[in-house]
């Protein structure tokens, strides 16, 4: 099939018709599928439900140190569950600060943290004219969020094949000392699925930033979460080459089992360097008095090690895989030639990132909105929700059943192609 491009205005109008006449068709069936947020499906909670039974009435409820995770203590988390976030993001288990059940409360606490008592002693950022924040696009909406409550000027950092171009991020805190931050999702990027190269991850490391206060926020949360055996993405440790470097206290990094065991039900935890975690805890202390020990003693004794994560996570790879393969089997079967989309195809994370053509994101996204399939919003994956060039949509295949999947994926290339058709004829008058 001829890219749209060089079809004739009246090829186009004949196409028109067709797709019009199967949006019809599609509208008859009143559909109501959600793939908005990257939430896990059914069959994935249920591979944890024995976990619930791990810990119960009958248990001993004390850590392998004695401690009764029924009572007040463990600040920085329990021993053991501190030990298994440390497999998870590959440092020692005295980096690690284990919270709440969310990795975005420790960055939403972090970020406020130095608005009102700075970092490691620095002047507070409530006193600074301007704070401003990198932000890597398309990138994860929540983090945006984050930055723009607190009043943070966020500036776009193009998302390349092997990580955000680092040109600009060099350029930007190096010689900006209003620059205090850059969000990253360095594994299996929310949403495009990338992962850092080595040489992006060295350049981080070798940052010679401006501000003394500057702090890469490097959210690893889906470190883990690969879709192949045999093709897994692996990333430099960034922790350890910032220590390299000598920047041992430029970067936090962040992750939680939210997609491993059960969202909001789950275990999050900060890494980072010794001197950042004592800063951190000696605020933390007066915030709270701990985090729910028995839900941390629940997990470490479920999973037990990095072996028995692995194990877990093979099993939502082989639940997800499929519903992944629906949406690019259709978009390559359907949308390949014609010029109108680009997609990644991840190894790993929780999305599809597709880039229609410019000016038609908002579009597709209303109209598959309107035939009842809901998706998130054109735009979400830039700052202020502005996409500059109106072409980005992130596709979360892994709620809906395989079934439905399918379905919405049907849906989603027939809204590419008529809104394409649309913006081509508009575009010759």
């Amino acid at each position: 099939m001829k890219a749209y491009k060089d079809l004739t205005k009246d090829e186009l109008l004949t196409l028109k018709a067709a797709l019009e006449v199967e949006y019809k068709e599609m509208e008859s069936k009143g559909l109501n599928l959600n793939m908005a947020r990257g939430k896990p499906g059914y069959s994935q909670l249920e591979l944890c439900m024995p976990m619930l039974d791990v810990v119960n009435s009958s248990s001993d409820m004390r850590t392998m140190m004695g401690n009764d995770t029924r009572n007040y203590g463990d600040l920085d988390g329990i021993g053991e569950c501190r030990r298994l976030m440390a497999y998870m993001l590959e440092v020692e288990k005295d980096n690690v600060l284990v919270g709440g059940n969310s990795s975005l409360n420790l960055m939403f606490d972090t970020v406020s943290r130095s608005f009102t008592h700075g970092v490691n002693g620095s002047t507070p950022w409530y006193k600074l004219d301007k704070v401003k924040f990198l932000c890597p696009v398309p990138g994860y909406d929540r983090h945006f969020r984050i930055t723009e409550e607190f009043g943070i000027e966020m500036i776009n950092i193009p998302l390349h094949e092997d990580g955000p171009d680092m040109d600009l991020v060099e350029e930007y805190v190096n010689n900006d000392p209003a620059v205090k931050g850059i969000w990253c999702v360095p594994k299996y990027s929310n949403p495009t699925g990338i992962s850092y190269s080595d040489e992006v991850v060295l350049r981080f490391a070798n940052l010679k930033p401006a501000a003394e206060d500057f702090r890469i926020y490097w959210d690893n949360a889906y470190g883990i979460h690969h879709l192949y055996e045999d093709t897994q993405d692996k990333i430099l440790n960034i922790l350890e080459e910032c220590k390299k470097a000598g920047n041992p206290n430029m970067v936090y990094i962040f992750c939680s089992t939210s997609k491993i065991s059960f969202p909001g039900s789950g275990v999050s935890a900060i890494a980072s360097s010794l001197e950042n975690i004592e800063f951190i805890e000696s605020h933390m202390t007066v915030q709270t008095i701990g985090h729910d020990k028995i839900n941390q003693l629940r997990h470490a004794r479920f999973f037990k090690d990095i072996d028995g994560l692995n194990a877990h996570m093979k099993k939502h790879a082989d639940v997800i895989r499929p519903k992944f393969a629906a949406v690019l089997d259709t978009l390559e079967a359907e949308l390949s030639g014609l010029g109108i989309g680009s997609w990644i195809k991840p190894r790993g994370g929780y999305f599809i990132s597709f880039d229609s053509m410019p000016g038609c994101a908002k579009a597709i996204v209303a109209k598959c909105k309107a035939l009842g399939v809901v998706m998130t919003d054109a735009g979400a994956t830039y700052p202020y929700g502005k996409d500059p060039q109106d072409s980005n949509i992130r596709i979360a295949p892994t709620f809906p059943s395989i079934e439905e999947m399918q379905v919405a994926s049907k849906v989603f290339v027939l809204c590419v192609k008529l809104c394409s058709v649309n913006k081509l004829l508009a575009d010759m008058n």
